[in-house]
């Protein structure tokens, strides 16, 4: 338990870390990993670069310092953290090496401000939120080492499917040969590469795009160009281009809790944009094998037809259900409009006498202005935050300051 004494001087600190919070997270990951660089096996590299993991653990630290005198209010914010650290296979002995750097980080940059006494506060409190991630995730790991398998497995590429002219799909099967375990539509694998060339593990998590109870795992992956092939596409690329059937990769054990709530039929929107679509997919083929009297509506946004993926086995899967329905927008359209297809973005308004109605469930995957545009849509319609949930690929980020582009 921390003095009040602790939580006062921890909280007083609050303001700072609103201000100087990415300030601080920067220079801490730069000395960590100069300390340690065998972390780096672990992290993606590109959400370093690209300065996400640094505002991601900003809004963390930020968020501890203002609620630790009540640290269950951020319990489901850690247990999505404890998600990704599960499935990266990061371990409590990380969390000292952590601690060191962070009070390191605060102390350098805040210089004179940083007192003994705020840093003795802080390396106290840091103590007590470390405990809490480790416990979490310390349960997770024993759970899914009894239904599933710890750390990395070897899986073969038994069938590779283009998709779109940017996704393509790849069915694993594991290498040992036993059976796939039971996972939740929604939920995602970490992939990691030993690339020629590179220095480092490269690890990226994808979500499994196929329904639970088959003899293999899907991913479906957006081969990333452009401006970003360099760093963002490097993985994406190298499944592309390198990897054919035969071929082996290594996976951790599915995780995440952007699942489908199974325990009802109530009526369900599952609305995407881009690559965003394949968590949907999951959730889709496992309403209509499990619960085809259920309501779907599938929303998707795609940029065309052409990187439109999964178009037909969505309609062939919808056609199952007793109340399915689908509605694809597209920024350039290149051949005549049908019945379900618009062009431009996502219109909501287009269900308002509807889309209110306190049962229904919403789910939202796809870039962070897609979805909070989605979501800014949703409440404005009258819907409740609790039948919102969404996912976004990366490290989390509060949508609520997420600006539109």
């Amino acid at each position: 338990m921390l003095s009040q004494k602790t939580i006062d001087i921890v909280k007083s600190t609050a303001p700072v870390l609103a201000e100087r919070g990415t300030e601080i997270t920067t220079y801490f990951y730069k000395a960590m990993f100069e300390a340690h660089p065998e972390l780096l096996n672990i992290f993606n590299s590109v959400n370093q670069k690209k300065g996400r993991q640094q505002t991601a653990l900003a809004n963390t630290v930020y968020a501890a310092a203002t609620h630790i005198d009540q640290l269950e209010v951020l319990l489901p914010a850690v247990k999505q953290i404890a998600h990704k650290h599960r499935s990266l296979n990061v371990k409590k002995e990380h969390y000292p090496i952590v601690g060191e750097f962070l009070l390191k980080a605060i102390k350098d940059v805040l210089g004179d401000a940083a007192t003994p006494e705020i840093i003795e506060a802080w390396g106290e409190a840091y103590g007590v939120i470390a405990q809490v991630f480790i416990d979490v995730e310390e349960e997770m790991y024993e759970t899914t080492k009894e239904v599933a398998w710890e750390g990395f497995k070897n899986f073969k590429i038994v069938k590779k499917e283009k998709e779109s002219a940017i996704i393509t799909s790849f069915y694993l099967e594991a290498q040992d040969g036993t059976s796939i375990p039971y996972y939740q539509p929604g939920q995602y694998v970490t992939v990691r590469l030993n690339m020629t060339g590179e220095t480092y593990l490269l690890n990226r998590q994808y979500s499994l795009s196929d329904a639970p109870g088959k003899d293999y795992l899907r991913i479906s992956v957006k081969r990333e160009s452009g401006e970003d092939l360099v760093e963002e596409g490097i993985v994406s690329n190298f499944l592309h281009d390198q990897l054919n059937i035969g071929d082996t990769i290594e996976l951790t054990a599915p995780a995440g809790d952007f699942v489908l709530d199974s325990n009802n039929e109530n009526p369900v929107y599952l609305i995407s944009g881009g690559v965003g679509i394949t968590p949907m997919v999951s959730m889709l083929n496992d309403i209509a094998e499990k619960q085809p009297k259920r309501p779907v509506t599938f929303i998707h946004a795609a940029k065309s037809a052409n990187v439109h993926a999964f178009k037909q086995e969505v309609g062939e899967t919808l056609n199952k259900l007793l109340n399915g329905r689908q509605y694809f927008y597209y920024d350039q359209v290149d051949t005549d409009l049908e019945e379900t297809i618009f062009e431009g973005r996502i219109d909501l308004n287009k269900f308002k006498n509807e889309i209110a109605h306190k049962e229904n469930s919403f789910y939202i995957c796809g870039p962070a202005p897609f979805m909070k545009n989605m979501i800014d849509q949703l409440e404005s319609l009258g819907v409740s935050e609790e039948a919102i949930r969404y996912e976004f690929f990366g490290p989390s980020i509060n949508l609520k300051e997420t600006q539109n582009s």
